[in-house]
């Protein structure tokens, strides 16, 4: 007896679904099994570093049949490489800066010059309303958002005292390779040298830069200080951090396993932004103890320094219909 054209599609169609049903519970099967790299470019005992160590890796370790393998110190790479890693899937997890705010601009704007005022109103507004009208940028890059952390408000380290504008003129400043950055050198009037991390102690080592801008952990983990003599606490820009995992992998795992993922990213961010505000005046006397003198600029320098990069400011207002909205959300606190 010959089968109806009916009954066999609806056999094929239902072959089809289950297939299709096995082959995702097998990739969710095989995602709840993974080893989730962390890569980043901070020190082993950074306060990032140490999070991740103490209360992501044990949480989802112990809650999961996820392992975590953390690669410290641009072990897989500087920051760019293993940013396009997460990206691409060859890496699961990254601590990473704003770097993707080549592709997307909106992702750039926390390190806007003198925007936040203290750790306190930086984590509120980024693990809130600035951080959720960022987020969707990411996934449009393939990445997940899964908490904002700190890398620190960025002082300037130098050779020689800087105390005023007029020490900015001429100043070799090592600056990331990000126009922001750039920018933010030249508004102040110092002839701005980009290169990467792994540059930087060799650079001012052999006076090929006068000085670089970091926050105080940055300067003090990666031993900077040692071919340094002087400290700005000009807090000129705030670096945060943020970490980004893989879409695919993420948007596979279990829903349970997300919501570990989750509440492991929560614990490790609480405890990161608290080293962060604890570490501060213990790094400035560690590097009071090796020598360098920390200066706090005066209220008429810290103005200067602000009206210097308004124009930064006001190139941005007239280039993105959404930047002075943002600086607003930011200034009104909502």
């Amino acid at each position: 007896m010959t089968r109806s054209l009916s009954a066999i599609l609806g056999r094929t169609l239902m072959g089809s679904a289950l297939i299709g049903t096995a082959m995702f519970a097998g990739n969710v099967y095989a995602q709840s099994s993974a080893t989730i790299k962390i890569a980043s470019y901070f020190a082993e005992d950074h306060p990032q570093n140490i999070a991740i160590r103490e209360k992501f890796k044990p949480y989802v370790e112990s809650h999961s049949d996820m392992q975590v393998k953390i690669y410290p110190n641009s072990s897989l790479g500087d920051e760019r490489q293993y940013t396009n890693g997460v990206r691409t899937g060859s890496i699961e997890m990254a601590i990473a800066g704003m770097g993707l705010q080549t592709a997307k601009p909106q992702i750039g704007f926390p390190e806007w010059p003198f925007l936040f005022e203290d750790y306190d109103q930086a984590q509120s507004m980024l693990n809130g309303p600035i951080g959720e009208k960022i987020d969707p940028y990411f996934r449009e890059l393939g990445v997940e958002p899964l908490a904002w952390t700190a890398n620190g408000f960025r002082v300037f380290s130098s050779k020689e005292k800087i105390d005023s504008m007029e020490d900015f003129d001429g100043f070799k400043l090592r600056m990331p390779n990000l126009e922001l950055y750039v920018k933010v050198g030249q508004a102040l009037g110092a002839n701005v040298q980009t290169m990467g991390m792994s540059e930087v102690y060799p650079a001012l080592e052999q006076g090929v830069i006068d000085g670089q801008d970091n926050p105080l952990a940055t300067l003090y983990r990666s031993g900077w200080y040692e071919v340094q003599n002087n400290v700005l606490e000009s807090r000129h820009m705030f670096s945060p951090n943020v970490y980004l995992m893989n879409q695919d992998f993420y948007d596979n795992l279990s829903d349970s396993d997300k919501d570990v993922i989750q509440e492991a990213s929560r614990q490790s961010m609480e405890m990161e932004w608290q080293l962060m505000r604890d570490s501060a005046s213990e790094i400035k006397k560690d590097l009071k103890k090796a020598g360098l003198e920390v200066t706090e600029p005066s209220q008429e320098f810290h103005d200067e320094m602000v009206k210097a990069v308004q124009p930064i400011y006001d190139d941005f207002y007239s280039q993105y219909d959404w930047a002075e909205k943002m600086v607003n959300m930011v200034r009104e606190g909502s």
